[in-house]
């Protein structure tokens, strides 16, 4: 009993140390998001005010009504490009990275190591590296200013494909035999015995997918010229250059800007802190 005791209090020590830690410097990172909403309620002079104030003193919705009723900023265009190439590229992702990391873990067929470390080398390569040749490949397709032209090229992620092929080798083999024998056919065995096992790794790649998109600035406003076609970060910022000796404004705007990011967040939280139980067989 004592030699049980003695690792029960030392792991609890570590949980305590590890909370004592963790507690205040997550603090100190919502910090300025909190302050970014909270700003987003002041008026003006309250948010010029010295010494500033944290909490608003007069509690204000005038802000996001300006925003929203500004003429040269009709949000929900750029709410539907934003969420058109987001999402796009959230479902195709999924479906080729979960596809592709599933035959690599799962299946035997020559040059598959090759195949395999070339696209782990992609992974190597900076974004950067490639925004000329792939500027000039949609330019002559013609998917400059169009949608299209940042959903395309985002349909394979060779991170993604490693994510998922690790997570398919859990997959138990038996598992996948035993569906074959019921006369499964292999896209079926995909769809409705690979898919639900990797339903914690959707759901995680699926947020940072979702995320990157969202919030991806600089590809978008190469490809993206035209305003009518332009996604939410672009806009944000042309947005805080007009009114730039009007915070209040602005701070309204960011906020709008990242409320569909927490909204994916909070649906999809408990697939991402649940245990990630890969093995569909019990005993």
């Amino acid at each position: 009993m004592a030699a049980t005791a003695v690792p029960n209090k030392s792991r609890r020590r570590r949980i305590n140390l590890a909370y004592f830690i963790l507690v205040p410097l997550s603090l100190v990172a919502l910090l300025p998001f909190v302050w970014m909403i909270l700003s987003s309620f002041k008026s003006l002079a309250e948010i010029r005010h010295i010494p500033p104030t944290f909490f608003p003193q007069e509690f204000t919705l005038e802000n996001y009504q300006r925003v929203l009723d500004d003429p040269d900023l009709p949000l929900a265009t750029f709410y539907r490009n934003s969420a058109i190439i987001a999402l796009a590229n959230v479902v195709q992702v999924l479906f080729t990275s979960s596809l592709f990391g599933y035959i690599f873990a799962k299946y035997e067929f020559k040059g598959k190591k090759f195949l395999f470390w070339f696209v782990l080398s992609l992974m190597m390569i900076p974004h950067q590296m490639t925004m000329i040749p792939g500027y000039l490949i949609l330019a002559k397709l013609g998917l400059i200013n169009n949608l299209l032209g940042l959903i395309i090229p985002a349909a394979i992620d060779a991170f993604g494909i490693f994510l998922f092929r690790q997570f398919a080798l859990s997959i138990p083999d038996e598992l996948i035999d035993a569906a074959r024998v019921d006369g499964a056919g292999e896209f079926s065995i995909y769809l409705r015995i690979v898919l639900p096992q990797l339903g914690p790794a959707l759901a995680t790649f699926g947020m940072l997918t979702f995320m990157f998109n969202w919030n991806s600035y600089m590809w978008p406003l190469i490809v993206l010229t035209e305003k009518n076609v332009r996604t939410l970060p672009i806009i944000l910022t042309w947005f805080s250059n007009q009114m730039v000796d009007k915070t209040n404004l602005t701070m309204a705007a960011s906020v709008l800007v990242i409320l569909p990011v927490l909204l994916v967040f909070l649906l999809v939280q408990r697939w991402i802190v649940q245990g990630i139980t890969l093995s569909g067989l019990k005993g």
